[in-house]
């Protein structure tokens, strides 16, 4: 299963294969993301703390003539042929990833970026449909690609919200800020705890004795077409009903009655706890807050399965301190930890048991925590 994003994974040379022989004038690379603990906080202006993870999406481009910005993917069918100028509406573009592209294209002009013809070719090792961010991954690598063909000075958080507008263009979500962070600030072997309201980022080391588990419960969700939307304008009108700006401003006692609100107060309360004790080194604090918050998603926010409730039981049963959704739900993944030496029998354990009783075959590894999205030369 891939690891690395380097020479040896052999994308490199199928990318510069796609761009039937000219010659790269750069590459970009956006990870994707494990959220830990945090879901449905951060469009409150909560607290999340997400793990960029070693997936990715690489783009090779190269100059083109026509004013033309045409893109091949190595694993999705179909090419995106657009104008460089912005000119063509997200929500018709087809094929329907080639939205995604669109919308960068957009956005970066609407920033009054300058943009020559390119041929794009590009590849994705996050899996689709697994709340693992393959979307922002995407999202993110052609933002930051586009932005600096077009020699527009954007710093990260300035490109993250460029990211987000032109995810929310292809799309029609309005999702938060979460991944397009993640993907931009991850660091090596660490974790995030990001402030949704100021955007401050703090990235925690990862204990190398500890293992983050991530299981696909091989459900696939579309966010698009899920209640997603829903849940976010149910927090809104909570906040609205209290005269609060966002539900980060809430305290417990205002939401004891609103199940939806119940669980982002109390979600932002498990995310700054989780922070605490891979600070102070307290794993044993770790399992139970991960458990907490899946219990609330499932019973105060709905956002889990049937699948996903019984892939925790399974981790759980086969011995991982904790386990948890991650994402935004209605399918998709689960994360887990436990004792990086006995990582492989909780998979092992957990994923006979899960598909015995589902018949579905989930897809396990273990996540590290990788670098935030770069530019270089050279793949």
């Amino acid at each position: 299963m891939y690891q690395h994003d380097g020479p040896m994974d052999g994308r490199p040379e199928q990318l510069t294969a796609a761009l039937n022989g000219a010659t790269p004038i750069g590459w970009w690379r956006a990870p994707g993301r494990v959220n830990l603990i945090g879901d449905h906080t951060d469009y409150c202006e909560g607290f999340v703390l997400p793990m960029a993870i070693d997936r990715d999406c690489l783009l090779a481009v190269a100059e083109a003539d026509g004013g033309r910005i045409r893109v091949r993917s190595l694993e999705l069918d179909g090419v995106v042929d657009l104008d460089a100028a912005g000119r063509d509406d997200p929500r018709t573009v087809e094929p329907a990833w080639g939205r995604f592209v669109a919308g960068a294209v957009q956005v970066v002009n609407e920033r009054g970026a300058s943009l020559p013809g390119l041929d794009i070719a590009l590849s994705s090792t996050v899996p689709a449909g697994s709340g693992l961010s393959s979307s922002s991954a995407l999202a993110v690598a052609l933002t930051f690609a586009l932005a600096q063909l077009g020699e527009l000075k954007l710093d990260r958080r300035e490109i993250a919200r460029d990211a987000l507008d032109a995810e929310v263009r292809a799309t029609g979500v309005p999702g938060g800020l979460m991944d397009q962070l993640a993907s931009l600030y991850g660091e090596a072997d660490h974790a995030l705890l990001i402030d949704c309201r100021s955007l401050d980022v703090e990235a925690i080391a990862i204990p190398p004795d500890l293992a983050v588990i991530v299981v696909h419960s091989g459900l696939p969700r579309t966010l698009a077409d899920s209640e997603y939307a829903q849940r976010r304008a149910d927090c809104e009108r909570a906040a609205g009903g209290l005269g609060l700006p966002t539900l980060r401003d809430a305290t417990f006692d205002q939401v004891r009655d609103d199940p939806r609100a119940r669980h982002v107060v109390t979600e932002n309360e498990r995310v700054l706890a989780f922070a605490r004790a891979l600070r102070d080194g307290s794993i044993n604090e770790l399992g139970p807050l991960l458990n907490a918050s899946h219990a609330s998603l499932r019973d105060d926010f709905e956002v889990s399965t049937p699948e996903l409730d019984q892939l925790v039981h399974a981790l759980m049963e086969a011995g991982a301190m904790g386990a948890r959704l991650t994402g935004a739900g209605f399918g998709g993944c689960v994360v887990a930890l436990t004792a990086a030496k006995r990582a492989q029998r909780v998979i092992s354990d957990a994923t006979e048991r899960y598909q015995g009783v589902t018949r579905l075959t989930p897809i396990p590894f273990v996540a590290h925590g990788s670098e935030g999205a770069r530019h270089s030369l050279a793949p």
